[in-house]
């Protein structure tokens, strides 16, 4: 674990007056907790968007970046699946006029670059401080169906392996990870450590106030986290 990238991350956030880390630095951070997660760099131009995506290799996904829009699937932030330089091209145009038309005041840092990650189970992990408890890990399905279905389940830190095990198993969607009508088994062992990991991260880093990854794509062999946002304390 790399506290000093943490401390460095958190200290020039608060310098801009920011609590709401970007998705690259919320990638940097959970990363730390031990957590595989897509790779994702900024660009500052349209060329090293193109640079960057011929690096990483297509299809990509491109992403605003910008401290002032929280949810950037709305609007026309993020783009899928873009497969050559003509569409990191239009993509970027299309990014750039959606923010701009939706949220003219926000400060735009960039345009994100990932690989576009193999589909996955979608879950989610989320954390917040609670005033009396402190942090409480969050799991459930992920993607669009942890607003629709609301299908989460909680525990407070510190977790144990049970605990973590509980979590997974009380969710209702639980069969969709079992395999149910065909789909792929998810390795549900491996969620339990991602859980037990991020607990013992929280508890030794109360600067972090709330995160949520989401959606985090869990396979028979492993997850990797392809979007995350992290909130830290104003003050500590």
């Amino acid at each position: 674990m790399n506290n000093d990238l943490i401390k460095g991350i958190v200290n020039r956030a608060k310098e801009e007056n920011r609590t709401l880390l970007t998705e690259i630095e919320s990638k940097q951070v959970i990363a730390q907790a031990g957590l595989s997660v897509v790779e994702t760099k900024l660009a500052l131009t349209q060329q090293e968007a193109i640079a960057l995506s011929k690096n990483i290799g297509f299809p990509v996904v491109m992403k605003v970046i910008s401290p002032d829009i929280v949810h950037k699937s709305d609007g026309g932030g993020v783009v899928l699946n873009i497969k050559n330089e003509e569409e990191v091209v239009a993509a970027w145009n299309s990014i750039h006029a959606a923010a701009r038309g939706r949220f003219p005041k926000a400060n735009i840092l960039g345009i994100s670059v990932q690989k576009m990650a193999k589909p996955g189970t979608e879950v989610i992990i989320g954390m917040f401080t609670d005033r009396q408890f402190g942090p409480v890990l969050m799991f459930g399905l992920g993607g669009v169906l942890v607003e629709l279905l609301k299908d989460v389940s909680f525990r407070i830190v510190p977790l144990t392996t049970f605990d973590a095990r509980t979590m997974i198993r009380n969710i209702k969607g639980y069969p969709l990870l079992n395999g149910y009508r065909g789909r792929d088994v998810v390795n549900t062992e491996y969620l339990e450590k991602w859980l037990v990991s991020l607990s013992d991260f929280v508890k030794i880093h109360p600067e972090i106030k709330e995160f949520d990854l989401n959606p985090i794509f869990a396979y028979n062999d492993g997850a990797v986290v392809v979007d995350a946002r992290v909130i830290i304390e104003s003050k500590i």
